[in-house]
This record gives structure tokens, sequence and C-alpha cells, in this order.
């Protein structure tokens, strides 16, 4: 009796997925194997006969590694999502036999390098030794259904979302920063405007928060009578760093993000943006580590007489 593609699928396992991730992430097959501690031929030939399968190349590769097709985007989004349950599960079954008392599942779509998050989440650690915090790196869209899914608990987003059957509150500011070359004309100003930037060339990251930052330079210099020139690159936050040290191009980041400095990148304020972050949580979820997190959020809040103002979404 003939197989079906469906049930042969279904013979792929999680080492097709991991090795697809990888090589995703590491944008080279060799560097994925040394990653995960494998021959390139492996990533490469199971790659290969996954790509067969599908009826879909999943990666372009040329000799500066490999990167991926609009088919390798699709596919890649839900394998990640496959593999996040799946480790969920595994996560869930260990501590439940190691008798751990709680987790709480975050949702963050910025740098845990400095600011807010950072003091918040220390303090949190320190006076919940029982609770283990497990977080997700990803968009607003995807972190709200998650939300509403019961796949996070609560999530720190840009902006003020709205989401139905959410509840949302504003924590703390963010200044949006401007990243240039360390040797740009704008380098001796203390601050960048609008109209310094209104026929620069932008570049941004194909995944988020690329596609929000796309947005945001469209309409504020939308607003100034000019259409922006903005590349989107399908590389990492690093690597879209990188291209700014040589000159390809300007890009936007979030206050928390330069914790990290970054060779040949130095930033300056847009002058009067500030972007404002909450979070944002199902009001039904009884999750007892949740309640004790939005309640240090909404105390830390308080005390840092952190400022309303209009953000990167709402604006």
């Amino acid at each position: 009796m003939a197989i079906s593609r469906r049930d042969r699928l279904r013979a792929f396992g999680l080492r097709h997925l991991r090795y697809v991730i990888a090589a995703a992430d590491h944008g080279s097959f060799r560097k994925a194997a040394i990653a995960i501690g494998v021959q390139e031929s492996a990533i490469s030939r199971r790659i290969r006969d996954l790509e067969d399968e599908i009826g879909a190349a999943l990666f372009v590769r040329s000799s500066n590694g490999v990167r991926l097709t609009h088919a390798g985007q699709l596919f890649i989004a839900r394998a990640r999502r496959a593999l996040n349950q799946i480790n969920y599960a595994a996560i869930d079954a260990a501590s439940s036999g190691r008798g751990e008392t709680g987790r709480v599942r975050i949702g963050i779509f910025t740098s845990l390098a400095t600011g807010f998050l950072t003091q918040l989440f220390h303090a949190f650690v320190d006076n919940n030794g029982d609770v283990r915090p497990e977080f997700v790196e990803g968009g607003p869209a995807a972190h709200i259904a998650a939300i509403q899914h019961h796949q996070l608990d609560v999530a720190f987003l840009t902006g003020r979302p709205t989401a139905e059957g959410c509840d949302i509150v504003h924590l703390w500011n963010e200044r949006v920063l401007v990243a240039i070359p360390e040797k740009h004309e704008y380098a001796a100003q203390t601050e960048v405007t609008w109209d310094d930037l209104r026929d620069r060339r932008f570049i941004v990251s194909e995944n988020d928060p690329g596609p929000e930052i796309h947005d945001y330079l469209v309409k504020h210099l939308s607003d100034l009578g000019h259409h922006p020139s903005v590349e989107r690159h399908a590389v990492g936050r690093d690597n879209l760093l990188n291209l700014v040290a040589m000159g390809q191009g300007l890009t936007l980041q979030s206050e928390a993000t330069i914790g990290s400095q970054f060779p040949g990148v130095i930033y300056r304020p847009l002058a009067g943006a500030v972007l404002p972050f909450s979070a944002i949580w199902l009001p039904k979820n009884d999750n007892p580590a949740l309640r004790r997190l939005l309640s240090l959020a909404r105390d830390m809040s308080r005390k840092s007489n952190a400022i309303m103002a209009p953000g990167l979404i709402s604006k």
C-alpha cells in the first residue's frame, strides 16, 4: 500500500525541526552543526530530505551561508511554536516530578539587557524563589494570540495594544534611539530630529520588531511629506547593527536594547520620541505567580513615576 505524503512527513521528527531552526538562526549549515555538535553533512542531508518531501526549498544556499526562502519563513514560524509546546510539556512534567510550586510564562518584545524589565525580573526572582520564570521572544500579534490561548501568562509589549478578553496596564517608557555608524555626521549631535532623518536610508529586520519599526518610520516621515527608504534584511539584531556599522543604513532601537554595545555603532536619542511599554494578560488567569508578578510590576511602576507618553504603536 502506498504511503501518503502526509504520512511520510510525520516520519520527520524533532531532529529535522531543530536542524532547520539552527540553520536559520546561524545563517550557515556549518555554524549550526558546530552549535548542535553534529557533522555539517548531517544537517545538510536531513534538511534536503525534508525539502524534498515538502516540495519546496526552505533555504537559499550561497558561498556566504544560507537564508530562508519565503516558504522557509512560513515553515520555521510553525516549527518554533511546535518545539516551544514540546518544551513546555517536558518542563511541566519535570517540574511536577521535582515538586516545584509554580512557573510564569512571559512574552517579551525587547531586550533584557537593561531597564525596567531587568529590574522587575531580578526583584521577582529574588522574592519568589519557588517560581520559575520562562521567557518567550516574539512580536505583539504572536504574544497576544498566545495569551488568548493560555500559552503565555503575560506579555510585555510596546504601545497600548488592545485584545479581546485581555487586561492591559501601562508600566514604563523608554526613549527611541537612532543607531548610526560611529563616524557618522550626526555623531557630534546630542540628539537627532525627524527633519535630520528625512532623506536617510533605513534598514530593519524582517523579523520582529522590524515590521513595527518599518511602520513607525513610514508614518512619521510621511507626516513630513517624505516617503522613506526602508530596506528589510533577513538578519537578526547583531547582523543588522553590523550593517549599520558598515554604513548601509540607519535603524531605530529602544533604550533598553543598547545595554549591549556593538562595535562601530553609536546611539543618539530621537528628539521627542518616547515609547510606552505595557503588560497584557487574561483577567481570568488564576496563576498565583502571575498575580505576584503583576503586583510587583505595578508597585515598581508607581515608584518610578513613569511618564505617560505617546509611543511606537499608538502615536
